[in-house]
């Protein structure tokens, strides 16, 4: 009898094991979303520092996760830092090392096609890939961004300076002229469906936001006039944060908040108008003013929440990062200049995991951070600031 009771005890214990594997290798991967601002300069957000500008949900976003204070970009231009955000490689490897620019006749600076994107690189985990806002990482049809693993795409394909100034979807044009002050709202009401649509199945969110990049425009909700131009820099930022508010609410109320990793983080430091928060330099330069910018991530029950990190950190580090959550190993036969940020993340390390950090102006190095060091080459052939 007592023999029969063992056995049956193994039987039970070994069936309840192997459903408990299985489920885990069912589990789905997490879900990712990052969200990509525009010329947003170090000193813009509350939490880090700003009297001006109104930003509860990003600032209490920080409060819940963990927020970055020495975060860099590799170069102080849109273009090359989208590139690294999707690649986790330098724009001297990427080859994006200056803007595209349809009137200024720069067509034929692209991501190459042989780059893999993270939306490439999630895909055969199954995820559902969108990317809404600004590409600009080429806007001739080889190098749009269905060409780059994304599912579809909605926006302007650079920046919204630059004409013609069109809204795309997928790769025909739906509006020109573009109404500029309804864009915040009309990315994050297509950014909230694609949530609603995506429910059953991981998912990556790619928002890179057309704002505060000039010319600033913010919608009726949120403009609020005055005689300063930080006045509408500020109704800008207030719509930017709303619309990290409506993501963040539409994750909860799908009760995806645990299985999501949320980014919040800029493409460089502020031009006219922003705030480098006292850092030296601005947009344009490598001083930090022009590429340490705040990055904040968050992920309930992943994160630990209230925490600040000193460590030194990229953007070219979301590539590996999110990748290593996946459960993808990195792409073989290149170089990822990235690290995983899983350890400083969850508490388990506290230290940076790059030796240094390097940033461009062009197709040339010109800064290198290292621990409380830094490095600045001045541009060749001058021998003077």
């Amino acid at each position: 009898m007592r023999l029969w009771n063992r056995r049956r005890f193994l039987e039970t214990a070994t069936g309840a094991l192997a459903a408990h594997l299985a489920r885990g290798q069912s589990q789905r991967p997490p879900n990712f979303i990052l969200l990509f601002a525009d010329d947003l300069g170090y000193g813009d957000l509350g939490c880090y520092g700003s009297q001006v500008n109104a930003t509860p949900r990003i600032d209490r976003m920080a409060a819940e996760g963990i927020r970055f204070t020495h975060s860099y970009v590799p170069t102080p231009f849109c273009a090359p830092s989208r590139g690294s955000l999707l690649t986790g490689r330098y724009p001297f490897r990427h080859g994006v090392v200056y803007n595209p620019a349809p009137d200024g006749g720069v067509n034929d600076v692209a991501l190459a096609a042989a780059e893999i994107t993270l939306a490439e690189q999630l895909k055969p985990r199954g995820y559902r890939s969108v990317c809404l806002g600004k590409w600009h990482l080429g806007h001739t049809p080889p190098h749009l961004p269905r060409t780059q693993g994304f599912d579809e795409y909605y926006g302007i394909l650079y920046s919204n300076d630059l004409r013609p100034v069109q809204l795309v979807h997928n790769e025909r044009v739906t509006a020109y002229p573009v109404a500029q002050g309804n864009l915040t709202r009309d990315y994050t009401e297509r950014a909230l469906a694609f949530l609603e649509n995506n429910r059953a199945n991981p998912f990556f969110l790619y928002l890179p936001h057309a704002m505060p990049h000039k010319p600033l425009a913010a919608s009726e909700d949120f403009y609020r006039p005055g005689g300063a131009a930080r006045d509408l820099y500020a109704s800008v930022m207030r719509e930017l944060d709303w619309s990290v508010g409506q993501i963040l609410d539409r994750v909860e109320s799908l009760g995806l908040t645990r299985d999501t990793l949320v980014v919040f983080v800029s493409d460089n430091g502020a031009w006219y108008g922003g705030s480098t928060g006292g850092l030296r330099g601005m947009k344009g330069r490598v001083w930090e003013g022009g590429i340490r910018v705040p990055m904040i991530a968050r992920w309930p029950g992943r994160i630990p929440g209230g925490r600040v990190s000193p460590a030194l950190t990229g953007v070219i580090d979301w590539f590996p990062t999110c990748s290593a959550r996946a459960g993808v190993p990195l792409p073989q036969g290149r170089l990822i200049d990235g690290k995983d940020l899983t350890p400083l993340l969850t508490g388990a390390a506290s230290g940076s995991p790059h030796q240094a950090i390097f940033a461009m102006a062009g197709a040339e190095l010109r800064a290198m951070r290292s621990g409380p060091w830094k490095l600045i080459a001045a541009p060749r052939g001058r021998r003077t600031w």
